[in-house]
């Protein structure tokens, strides 16, 4: 392939990261654009320039002149279409998280396995330039074994409504929508280690607080107050088999002082934070030293994130790379969501 044909599905928020970054790429062709309103898909293929739309995604998928697909759709959805692109020959990016249930999980695995098609998980934020240059130093020893980490992304005010705030839809609240991001990264510059246990709680106390004025808020297309059946917040504590451990804390709404992103990890050579900004504790000559790397982006830029990672399927469409978030670690991520709130409904630990 000298271009890869892209068929995006959804236009909703997210595929605007999607589309914006394929029309970047110069090794891509803008295909198609495939949602249930028709619209929307119009809207979003004229301003994109896509050269078809779609209102039912197995008409796109049917598409011969298709070569791969992002699948920005509800949460409950991304299964069936991934599995759905991977039989019709199409090479898959598929919006976090995976699929809401491990038994699903499984069986897009398997549809990978069966027919030799790329699956990319969008854990996007392994492609910030924050964590690839904290990866280096990892990789090259500079935190030793890394045996502890902590993340938390707490929002006071943040529940998007709509679908996010609809578990039929959504899956879950902020575990399955921010929660998987934080939790994603800790895992992913941890080593990937093979879960030992879970212990989590999740709260429902304070609603989606739609009587707060005077604050704004992202809120979703379809965003209605009366309607929220996700959790407020969750928290967790994940044992891997290698002994070492990950705590997160995650929320919608909290009375919190202000909203907050952190992700740190310590290791027995030295730690890092990786958000609020990077950066990298360490020791010589018997002194502690607190190491600012100069980068321009020292957070993680979401448009540029997303960029990184779609131009990195793009190269793995076209036999240049390697995937880095394969169809196993949405898997594993899976299970460790799942296991939360399934240790939260039982009251005790979920051992594996």
């Amino acid at each position: 392939m000298s271009k890869v044909r892209i068929g995006v599905i959804g236009a909703g928020s997210i595929s605007e990261a999607h589309l914006s970054a394929y029309v970047q790429n110069p090794h891509v062709e803008l295909a198609a654009v495939c949602d249930q309103k028709g619209d929307r898909a119009r809207a979003a293929a004229d301003r994109f320039q896509a050269k078809r739309v779609y209102t039912d995604y197995r008409e796109l998928l049917a598409d011969k002149d298709i070569d791969a697909v992002s699948i920005c759709t509800w949460n409950d959805t991304h299964g069936e279409i991934s599995i759905a692109a991977l039989e019709a020959g199409k090479h898959v990016l598929c919006e976090k998280p995976l699929c809401t249930s491990v038994e699903q999980a499984l069986e897009v695995e398997a549809a990978v396995r069966r027919t030799g098609r790329l699956l990319q998980v969008g854990f996007v934020r392994r492609y910030g330039t924050n964590t690839k240059v904290l990866r280096r130093f990892i990789d090259a020893g500079d935190l030793g074994e890394i045996y502890y980490a902590k993340a938390s992304y707490l929002r006071r005010l943040g529940n998007p409504g709509g679908w996010f705030a609809d578990r039929k839809r959504s899956g879950g609240g902020p575990l399955l929508d921010i929660g998987v991001h934080v939790i994603d990264l800790c895992w992913y510059l941890m080593g990937r280690p093979k879960v030992k246990s879970v212990t989590g709680n999740v709260y429902t106390k304070l609603g989606n607080r739609s009587n707060v004025g005077n604050l704004s808020f992202y809120q979703a297309a379809d965003y209605d107050a009366a309607l929220n059946t996700v959790e407020d917040m969750a928290n967790a504590l994940i044992r891997f088999e290698n002994g070492a451990s990950l705590m997160v804390d995650v929320s919608f709404t909290l009375h919190a002082k202000q909203d907050e992103v952190t992700v740190k990890l310590y290791g027995d050579r030295g730690g890092a934070e990786v958000e609020p900004e990077l950066c990298i504790v360490t020791e010589k000559h018997d002194t502690i030293l607190n190491v600012s790397p100069q980068i321009d982006e020292r957070t993680f830029d979401f448009m540029g994130g997303f960029r990184s990672e779609i131009d990195y399927f793009v190269e793995c469409c076209l036999g240049r790379a390697e995937l880095i978030a394969p169809v196993e670690d949405g898997v594993e991520l899976t299970k460790i969501v799942s296991a939360i709130y399934e240790s939260a409904a039982k009251g005790r630990e979920v051992v594996f």
